[in-house]
């Protein structure tokens, strides 16, 4: 899905491309098992992230975490999983197609999210990943620098949430 970006100094949003999206579901004890097939270090806290090229992993719960990668990658990475099943029990899901991903970058980034997620934004660790809501959608926040947020919003959700943004958008740009 290709959108707009819509822009001024204090804060832009833009539809990000698409990538391999992943649930993992996996003991933590498992967590070296699934960190060797993912080609990444994952994280073993909630709301920890770690990122290492177009690879990135986030903990969003106990047994729980949401994987990125290249588009390119995706079946090379269901069939390491597969093949890690022989020895270790897990569930990969993939979600590519499920969810879609809005970027909020700027000064105003916090103040925009604000308007329909109640977390408070400035105590979230750069790099981190919690599952919250956004109104009532259900969605993964993830900040990549101090003044820029992922949304990762399931695609039925997407014209609500997009929709919400575009209108605090809006009220910001004109000062309100």
């Amino acid at each position: 899905m290709n959108a707009l970006v819509s822009s001024f100094d204090a804060v832009s949003i833009a539809v990000l491309p698409p990538v391999a999206r992943f649930n993992l579901r996996v003991a933590p004890a498992d967590l070296a098992m699934a960190s060797k097939t993912f080609g990444l270090e994952l994280p073993g806290k909630i709301g920890q992230g770690a990122q290492n090229g177009d690879r990135a992993a986030y903990c969003i719960g106990p047994d729980e975490w949401l994987l990125h990668a290249a588009e390119a990658d995706q079946s090379a990475i269901v069939a390491g999983f597969d093949a890690a099943r022989a020895k270790t029990p897990h569930s990969l899901t993939v979600i590519s197609d499920r969810e879609i991903a809005i970027e909020i970058t700027g000064p105003a980034a916090i103040e925009l999210l604000s308007i329909a997620c109640p977390l408070d934004l400035a105590r979230m660790a750069v790099g981190g990943a919690k599952r919250t809501v956004f109104d009532y959608a259900q969605v993964v926040l993830i900040r990549d620098a101090d003044d820029a947020f992922r949304l990762e919003v399931w695609r039925s959700y997407f014209p609500h949430v997009h929709g919400l943004l575009e209108v605090g958008f809006k009220e910001l740009s004109v000062g309100l």
